[in-house]
């Protein structure tokens, strides 16, 4: 499948990627597209490319090259028949699609991946990808299980307002005592798929104090990027983990002005001399 794929990358860029995209692009929401380009992955769906801009592509994952051409040749290097690549949450927030989905990509992964569109093309992704856990977090939970339907399409800009008030205040300047102004006290208030940490702030904080304790606190320095469709928001951030600079991607779900659910990928961002482009790992 991989081989079959990069070759009809080259096939569609030399007789006219855009041409090819025309009519189905008129048939499919930019959400759907994102996910016919992930699930291609797997499936091995040519088609799918036609909604990747064949001249103006940019890669922020650090380990593949620019363009069509680099999404090509990690796929080729895929032994055949072991990608999988099921989408189980997608969302859209103006010319941003973000997915949350399960891989099979050089072995078990979850990942979020960021599209985002011009004139109906992809022109720019970005990614934050980890091993899948094995067994369930203390809690009973995996690292995607969990509601995936939007609601409360009205309150998609206050969600927004909250998880960045919320990255801002607790996460990044640690002022824990205004914590009750995001989460209720309550364990059963606060959900958490964190392949580590129960739910609850008790597992939050237990998490935090361990980290802390072992001389390795989980730092947060600057949020990238917020982006949201409805009770779904996911925050793009960078900092420390383990002492190491990580990229995290926090997806949130909330009810009534409150966090009620949580997942995240925490990616380690390599040292600039393995980097395979020039675009950095975040640059919204």
């Amino acid at each position: 499948m991989a081989s079959l794929f990069k070759h009809s990358l080259v096939a569609v860029g030399l007789f006219g990627l855009t041409a090819c995209a025309n009519t189905s692009q008129v048939e499919l929401a930019n959400k759907d597209k994102a996910v016919a380009v992930i699930s291609s992955i797997e499936t091995g769906d040519t088609n799918a490319i036609a909604y990747i801009n064949p001249i103006n592509y940019k890669q922020h994952n650090l380990a593949v090259r620019d363009g069509l051409e680099g999404f090509g040749e990690v796929l080729a290097l895929l032994p055949e028949g072991s990608a999988k690549a099921d989408v189980k949450r997608a969302y859209q927030d103006g010319d941003y699609v973000f997915l949350h989905t399960e891989y099979n990509f050089f072995g078990p992964k979850v990942g979020f991946d960021v599209f985002r569109f011009e004139d109906g093309e992809i022109v720019e992704h970005w990614d934050n990808l980890a091993e899948l856990a094995s067994q369930p977090n203390p809690s009973g939970r995996t690292q995607l299980d969990g509601p995936t339907q939007v609601t409360d399409l009205d309150k998609t800009d206050e969600n927004k307002a909250i998880i960045d008030n919320f990255i801002q205040t607790i996460l990044i300047k640690g002022n824990m005592s205004k914590i009750n102004q995001f989460i209720d006290n309550e364990d059963s208030a606060y959900i958490q798929h964190n392949s580590m940490i129960a739910d609850g702030l008790s597992g939050l904080g237990k998490a935090m104090s361990d980290l802390a304790e072992a001389g390795r606190p989980m730092i947060y320095k600057q949020n990238h990027k917020i982006l949201g469709e409805g009770n779904f928001v996911l925050a793009i951030s960078e900092g420390v983990f383990m002492s190491t600079n990580v990229a995290y991607y926090d997806l949130f779900r909330l009810e009534d002005g409150k966090i009620v659910e949580h997942w995240d990928v925490i990616e380690n961002i390599p040292p600039r001399s393995k980097w395979k482009n020039d675009n950095g790992k975040f640059g919204f």
